[in-house]
C-alpha cells in the first residue's frame, strides 16, 4: 500500500508540472485533464486500484496532449507577435 502511495504522488506531481508549463491562457482542456489524474489518485486512496491506476494513466496521457497542443499555439502567438 505504501509503495502506491508514492506512485500515487508521482504521477501527481507529474500531471501537475505538465500542466504548469501551459502557462497562464485559455488552458482549461490541460486543467480537466489534470482533474482526471487527481480523480485517479483519489480512487487508488479508496482501494480502488485498477480503475485508479487507469483512470491516472488516461489523466497522464491527456494532460500531456492538451499541454503539447497549448504550449504549441501559445510559442506560435508568441512567434507571429499575437497577445
Amino acid at each position: 500500500m505504501r509503495r502506491g502511495g508514492w506512485l500515487t504522488l508521482g504521477l501527481v506531481v507529474v500531471g501537475t508540472l505538465a500542466a504548469g508549463t501551459a502557462g497562464a491562457a485559455d488552458k482549461t482542456k490541460v486543467d480537466r485533464a489534470t482533474q482526471q489524474v487527481q480523480q485517479g489518485g483519489r480512487q487508488m486512496g479508496q482501494g480502488q486500484v485498477g480503475e485508479g491506476v487507469k483512470e491516472t494513466a488516461k489523466g497522464i496521457g491527456n494532460t500531456i496532449v492538451e499541454g503539447a497542443k497549448f504550449s504549441g499555439q501559445t510559442i506560435k502567438e508568441f512567434f507571429s507577435g499575437k497577445k
